[in-house]
């Protein structure tokens, strides 16, 4: 516990925002996540989630049924930004190098040459992720944790800023692979996207989907704008109060009797980072005990394990870790 939080304190050396800068940030942010409800319409909380994660070089799993926009989110995230997009079908029969690519002969020249996969791109779509056995699934790791994929011996780095867009049914267990807990932790965030309100949906229909409003949607920053946004977001304040307040958290997940396992040093670093980008969205060049509150559900629920009689469905998991962690934030005394 020491050494996270004296990592965590590393982290949190922070610079200091000018006025110029948070007044940018926060355009640039709004400007992304209008752009986006342009096509994703009353899906406000989930668009927010996923700019975050790109905020934070992070990856988000989005969990949900079939036909509730979960491409057309990531679609319309790389076309605003002005990002690669590339979609990747997870099926049991892909290969690793289906994803990563491989060394081709080239028999007039007498040599190899690396033809890249569609990982490299700015904003990858891992669709339907579970339905790849394990070892294609582990292909991933390297370039979601490093920012870089090995074949043949060769690193080659991935395009900044790179993220991950991974999707999953959760009713559907049929023909599919429990993503295991190593690879979930790589996971920032995961969101759940739901049904839009009856208005909205009528809306839609009438309009016949989203696709003509993907269709005119225009960039509206550039991807030097969002390394920009990431080193901005590493700049705001995060004081040591509210870093007791965090590490409280994860020790109270540690020694939850309920879960087998807590929050990961991972994940606290994740709950740090994403709370820091929940202030900048807000407008502010400091984090609050209530950026952590307000995170904190899409960052843990999927890091902590039931134990015992609570393990069940994947659903059933996800409610029980939702319904603890908001029991531990009730316990944890809010620093003021």
């Amino acid at each position: 516990m020491d050494a996270v939080k004296e990592n965590l304190r590393h982290l949190a050396v922070e610079g200091q925002i000018t006025q110029e800068e948070l007044q940018w940030a926060h355009q640039s942010i709004s400007r992304i996540i209008d752009s986006v409800s342009l096509v994703i319409k009353g899906k406000l909380e989930a668009i927010k989630l996923v700019v975050i994660g790109i905020m934070c070089k992070g990856h988000v799993l989005i969990e949900d049924s079939p036909g509730v926009g979960k491409t057309t989110l990531a679609k319309t995230l790389a076309k605003v930004v002005g990002g690669t997009f590339k979609r990747i079908q997870f099926t049991s029969d892909l290969l690793p190098s289906d994803i990563i690519g491989l060394s081709v002969y080239r028999q007039k020249e007498g040599d190899f040459v690396f033809s890249k996969g569609p990982i490299f791109a700015n904003i990858v779509l891992a669709d339907e992720i579970n339905r790849a056995n394990p070892r294609t699934q582990s292909a991933l790791l390297e370039a979601m944790n490093e920012g870089q994929v090995t074949c043949d011996g060769k690193t080659y780095k991935l395009e900044e800023p790179f993220m991950v867009l991974a999707t999953q049914n959760p009713h559907d267990y049929y023909g599919t692979y429990p993503l295991p807990e190593s690879e979930l932790d790589r996971f920032l965030l995961r969101i759940q996207m739901g049904y839009p309100d009856a208005e909205v949906e009528r809306e839609v229909i009438r309009s016949g989907g989203m696709e003509e409003a993907l269709e005119n949607l225009s960039e509206v920053v550039t991807l030097s704008d969002i390394i920009r946004l990431i080193e901005i977001t590493e700049k705001v304040r995060f004081d040591s109060v509210l870093l007791d307040y965090l590490m409280e958290i994860v020790k109270e997940s540690r020694e939850e009797r309920s879960l087998s396992l807590g929050i990961s040093p991972r994940g606290a670093i994740h709950m740090f980072k994403t709370a820091k980008a929940m202030a900048l969205l807000d407008g502010r060049p400091y984090a609050l005990p209530d950026d952590i509150q307000s995170i904190v559900l899409p960052v843990l629920s999927h890091r902590i394990i039931p134990s015992g009689s609570y393990m069940g469905a994947p659903a059933e998991r996800r409610r029980i870790a939702q319904q603890v962690i908001k029991e531990i934030l009730e316990r944890v005394v809010v620093p003021v």
